[in-house]
């Protein structure tokens, strides 16, 4: 891979490191949500919701569209969520793996 290559793929992680946009991406996953609602599903305010989903359309994981004064927001590639399973898998793993080692007959 090029350098430029290396760097989108490392920008793309740093937008998944925050937890809070993981947590938006979740909300996402079912049905498309508009702000309010998003504010309220995760329990953020308004101005960080809008800061993340800001950052997450920038990297075109969610496209958005307005309804009236509402905007509603979705899953721009639902691909985003099969690289969330892969590293779960990985998490789990390394669990199991560490628990095995204080707990050997698990």
């Amino acid at each position: 891979m090029s350098a430029a290559e290396l760097a989108a793929i490392s920008r793309l992680f740093a937008v998944l490191s925050e937890p809070s946009r993981l947590a938006l991406l979740q909300a996402l996953h079912s049905s498309p949500l508009t702000v309010s609602e998003l504010v309220e599903f995760c329990d953020m305010k308004q101005a960080n919701v809008s800061k993340h989903l800001a950052v997450l359309h920038d990297h075109h994981l969610v496209k958005r569209r307005r309804e009236g004064i509402s905007v509603r927001y979705q899953i721009a590639d639902p691909m985003i969520f099969s690289l969330c399973n892969l590293v779960c898998g990985k998490i789990k793993r390394d669990t199991q793996c560490a628990a095995a080692l204080f707990h050997p007959e698990i």
